[in-house]
This record gives C-alpha cells, structure tokens and sequence, in this order.
C-alpha cells in the first residue's frame, strides 16, 4: 500500500489553511508526483500555502499567548511592551494588534492597553496546551528543558493535530510504562 500526503482547506479565524492528511491509493499518490520526483506544482504549492498559513497564525498565536501572560503577571499588556518581548518594533506591534482585533481576538482601551476577548483567551489557553505537550514530548526524548523550551516556540505552530494527538498518546504511554 503506497501513502501520501495530500491537503484539505480548513477555514481558521478567517484564514484559510491547509491541513494534511494521508491517501492510501497509489493513484493518488501518483497524481502528486511528476516524472522528475518533484511534487506537482498544484501539490507542491500547497505545502507553501500551509507553511505561508501556519506562519500568519503563529504570528497571531504569539501575541495572544504574550498579552495573556502580562495581563497575568502585570495586569497589563501594552503595545510598547509586547513590541520589546517579541523583538519587533512599535509599528509593527501597533499593526499586529490592530489585526487581533479585526480578527475579535483582542480589544484595546484608550491609556490602558491591550485586552484579550473571550476568543483571545481560548486561543491562548489552546496555544500554552500545545507548547506544554511540544515541551513534555522533547524533555521525554532527552532533549534538555531549556533547549525544548526553545524549540516548541517553532514546532507548537507547525505541528498538526494528528502528531500532537500522537504526542499525547506517547507520553500517556510512556508514564504508564514507567509507573510500573
């Protein structure tokens, strides 16, 4: 049996993102393939437009993860703050949480900063769960903790939910074995 990739749209805060998922047949697996080895070029600009997708909504998930955390430990979240957290300057913060609120994920007031809506908040709830799994995964592989803290601030917006399914499945495994 031959296995693929192939992708579906799914529709995700107004943006539309690819997701993938496998084929079984080899007459779609043949379908995403030319002669030359190389992935057709609808298959192949696919993987571009989720890679281009992952990255607008990662982008989102950061801010949303950011004005979680210092509306919890400082009861505020500021643009001029969240601008130096994240290493960007001011207007491209400015024009970030703009688009938070296009998309209903933040508000803002007037002299107080930047509030997240009920939508923010699950998202970052949903964001802080993929990091921790993505962190818990690498730690269980040996990776050390502070390198897997770095490098879940990648992985936790490219994985699907299919490997984070498997991630969990792994480690809920992994504890059982070592329970007994």
């Amino acid at each position: 049996m031959t296995c693929g990739i192939n992708f579906r749209e799914t529709v995700c805060l107004g943006l539309v993102t690819r997701e993938r998922h496998w084929m079984n047949t080899k007459t779609e697996a043949a379908e995403t393939r030319v002669p030359d080895g190389l992935p057709t070029e609808a298959a192949q600009a696919e993987r571009f437009g989720k890679a281009r997708s992952a990255q607008a909504l990662a982008l989102l998930e950061d801010y949303v993860e950011l004005i979680d955390d210092l509306l919890t430990t400082q009861g505020e979240a500021r643009p001029t703050d969240i601008a130096r957290r994240l290493g960007v300057s001011h207007a491209t913060a400015i024009k970030s949480i703009a688009r938070l609120k296009r998309e209903g994920l933040a508000t803002s007031k007037l002299y107080r900063g930047v509030f997240l809506t009920q939508r923010g908040l699950d998202m970052a709830a949903r964001v802080r769960a993929r990091h921790r799994l993505v962190v818990d995964l690498l730690t269980a592989v040996g990776v050390p903790k502070d390198c897997a803290e770095l490098d879940a601030e990648g992985i936790e917006h490219h994985v699907s939910d299919a490997a984070l399914a498997a991630f969990a499945d792994f480690l809920g495994r992994s504890k059982r074995a070592g329970d007994g």
